[in-house]
């Protein structure tokens, strides 16, 4: 076999195969293991050992106490803190309190939620930042009002079907109008 037909990558050509580490709680090697969550260090005598750990250690960052603040739940002091979609305020006297601080800043859109109004209930649209940092708009009364769109909306009816939100679109052509019902999606003239 040639060089030309041997495959570009193979088992042994990996960098993170070639590296022969010792499982700390058995002794044989660890392997390389993929699962749905990505890569992972696992030990070859699997299933008789279960020992795992991350391709990639993540730095942990211990939590830091604020002085002269109380949890609104149970009065502990709130801390700094780490957690799988990054840093948060929450309270110091975790496990038995789990509150968390709202760090995300809403802004009321100015408008009246329409599945609400649809119900007789008072509800606004605020604005929302999701873990990805993406912009949205939900009504203000959940989780009683699930309601939710992904672009800003404007106070208005729809021309074609009545529907009381429209919803302001950034277009090649400009900036646009558009139904926020999903079965009508009219654009506005």
């Amino acid at each position: 076999m040639s060089n030309s037909d041997q495959p570009l990558f193979s088992r042994h050509e990996h960098a993170l195969e070639k590296t022969y580490e010792v499982c700390p709680e058995c002794g044989s090697e660890l392997v390389v293991k993929n699962s749905k969550a990505g890569a992972f260090f696992g030990c070859a005598s699997y299933p008789e050992c279960k020992y795992t750990r991350p391709v990639v250690e993540h730095e942990k960052v211990e939590d830091k106490i604020l002085a002269g603040t109380e949890c609104p739940e149970c009065g502990h002091e709130l801390a700094v803190k780490q957690g799988r979609y990054g840093m948060f305020i929450g309270c110091s006297n975790f496990p038995q309190c789990h509150h968390i601080e709202d760090t995300q800043h809403h802004e009321d859109a100015g408008v009246a939620c329409p599945e609400c109004a649809a119900k007789k209930r008072q509800g606004e649209l605020i604005e929302r930042t999701n873990r990805f940092g993406k912009t949205f708009y939900s009504c203000d009364q959940y989780p009683k009002c699930k309601f939710v769109v992904n672009h800003q909306p404007v106070a208005g009816s729809c021309q074609q079907c009545g529907y009381g939100l429209l919803l302001k679109r950034q277009m090649a052509a400009g900036e646009k109008l558009q139904c926020a019902q999903k079965k009508c999606g009219h654009f506005q003239t």
